[in-house]
């Protein structure tokens, strides 16, 4: 009987949760397994992945054979890589104590990785925020300038005050020269 390591489906129609077991291959795709051995969450950013890689190890290391999208969980997670550096350990090319410093550094490393993704995420998730803040209040101020425009009445015209001549006699008639 071929066992395979693969994703069980869960969750609703847009939001899919899956669960990482050991089922028969010829068991349907949810129906049922052998044991569960983790979650995947490939909704959030980055994906959760909650794996028992000790049982996951195990299982390869007794022939169970992983789908693509769980080898690929499975390399993410360190137990691909694990199994390799056990394959060495076996034959003699290290020992135990290389192959677990190996595998430490490596997870330390992946660990980082995932820490400076999760950073990275955040701070420009806030510097959309500002940028669409900053966005408003220009466009507040901009709305602001329109509508006091609108309503201050246009500045009058200082017209000259006029003086009008009354017209005398006296400057009517040509003055004589003396």
């Amino acid at each position: 009987m071929p066992v395979k390591i693969r994703l069980q489906r869960q969750g609703k129609k847009a939001s899919a949760f899956f669960h990482i077991v050991i089922a028969d291959g010829r068991a349907p795709r949810d129906g049922k397994f052998i044991e569960k051995i983790g979650t995947y969450n490939p909704t959030t950013n980055p994906a959760t992945i909650n794996l028992d890689s000790d049982k996951a190890l195990a299982w390869i290391n007794n022939g169970a054979q992983p789908t693509d999208t769980c080898r690929a969980i499975l390399s993410y997670k360190g137990v691909m890589y694990r199994n390799h550096l056990q394959g060495g350990v076996t034959k003699g090319a290290l020992t135990q104590e290389q192959a677990d410093a190996k595998y430490a550094k490596w997870l330390t490393e992946k660990e980082n990785k995932v820490v400076t993704k999760v950073d990275k995420l955040a701070n420009a998730k806030k510097d959309a925020y500002k940028n669409r803040m900053a966005a408003e209040v220009t466009a507040k101020d901009a709305k602001a300038a329109k509508i006091i425009a609108k309503n201050t009445p246009p500045p009058a015209e200082e017209v000259a005050p006029v003086v009008e001549e009354v017209a005398t006699p006296e400057a009517d008639a040509p003055q004589a020269e003396a």
